[in-house]
């Protein structure tokens, strides 16, 4: 039977089991975006999971949303991952780099150039940001000029080629949320051009990022994540969600991505739909999943992987405790982002092991 503790094949590469550490941001980067000092210790604790999926890195000055977020698009970049990546191989783990540009989540405060974010139409999020000068309003975004797109789907496919030069064994396209989701989102994205009105349209800066980066590196070591349940930071697809995705996983298929990695909010329907459609390995990220629940989909057929976040950041030694029936550390809300008063470990570092 298959289980979570069975070897998969992903890609190019092979997995030691089925569990997946989902991206998750920490903020402890350099001022110059390089990995902090502890990040080869953080990742390479977790190495037992059968893939490691990065917290988002920005591929470009304009891709960064948070303070101390990392980048993957300079050599000093590419040098301090390398390190990282170094720590989870030596374990026998592998690590997809998560790319994530912020677009209009954003504030200039947080930017090396300190400039506004871009995004698809000049339209702000309504929130707040948090910045080192405290929480601050979202400024609304610059609007891409046209000519401008194929430079940031350039950006994607740098930071791709960067990410495999530092010794990652593949990239994860972020497409929640931020950029990208963007582009999808009736309520961020009112372009009159090819970028947007219809679906296809607004689906095309995706497919094409996508594109971008097969061509660089190999269609076997790219996957994407994706949400079509996801409504937060402004976004809504209106009545278009469910076409707009099947047309979007439909896209992505024809590439033959090494996984798609869907972050379940509720919808059986569209998630039986997209499952179907989808003929890789598929990645299940059910955020309110319990501990009895782990491995369900793997088990049922549903899913090839499933992805754990606070689970995974909370007990670096998580696979020993599962198998042996351990408590679980819980998760510390409070030390997620950005370092601690008492210090850079904690929350980080720190959590014990259970023996």
């Amino acid at each position: 039977m298959i289980d979570m503790y069975s070897p998969l094949p992903l890609g190019r590469i092979a997995l030691a089991n089925r569990f997946v550490m989902a991206p998750m941001t920490r903020a402890r980067a350099n001022a110059d975006g390089t990995p902090g000092p502890l990040a080869a210790e953080y990742y390479g604790q977790r190495a037992a999971v059968g893939l490691i999926v990065t917290e988002g890195i920005q591929p470009s000055d304009d891709g960064q949303g948070y303070p101390a977020t990392p980048g993957i698009y300079t050599d000093a970049h590419v040098a301090g991952w390398r390190e990282v990546t170094s720590a989870i191989h030596a374990r026998g783990g592998r690590v997809f780099f998560q790319l994530m540009h912020a677009g209009r989540m954003s504030h200039p405060d947080n930017t090396p150039h300190r400039r506004q974010g871009v995004a698809p139409s000049e339209i702000a999020p309504g929130e707040q940001i948090f910045t080192l000068g405290g929480m601050k309003d979202i400024p609304v975004p610059r609007a891409l000029e046209a000519s401008e797109i194929p430079v940031v789907i350039d950006e994607y496919r740098h930071a791709a080629r960067r990410a495999v030069d530092a010794g990652a064994d593949g990239v994860e396209i972020h497409g929640i949320a931020y950029l990208i989701h963007q582009f999808l989102a009736l309520s961020a994205n009112t372009r009159t051009d090819g970028y947007g009105g219809s679906l296809a349209n607004r689906a095309r800066f995706a497919i094409e990022v996508a594109q971008a980066i097969v061509a660089e590196i190999g269609a076997d070591r790219t996957g994407i994540r994706l949400s079509p349940g996801f409504t937060g930071m402004g976004l809504s697809h209106g009545d278009e969600g469910p076409a707009l995705y099947r047309y979007l996983v439909d896209a992505l298929e024809s590439l033959g991505l090494a996984y798609l990695h869907i972050v379940h909010y509720g919808d059986e329907g569209i998630l039986r739909d997209l499952r179907s459609r989808w003929h890789q390995a598929l990645i299940l990220n059910r955020p309110e999943r319990s501990r009895d629940d782990i491995g369900s989909d793997v088990v049922a057929g549903f899913a090839e992987l499933e992805s754990y976040g606070q689970m995974t950041l909370a007990n670096p030694d998580l696979l020993e405790r599962l198998k042996a029936d351990a408590p679980l550390n819980a998760a510390d809300p409070g030390t997620y982002f950005g370092t601690s008063p008492a210090g850079y470990a904690v929350g980080y570092t720190d959590y014990p092991a259970a023996g």
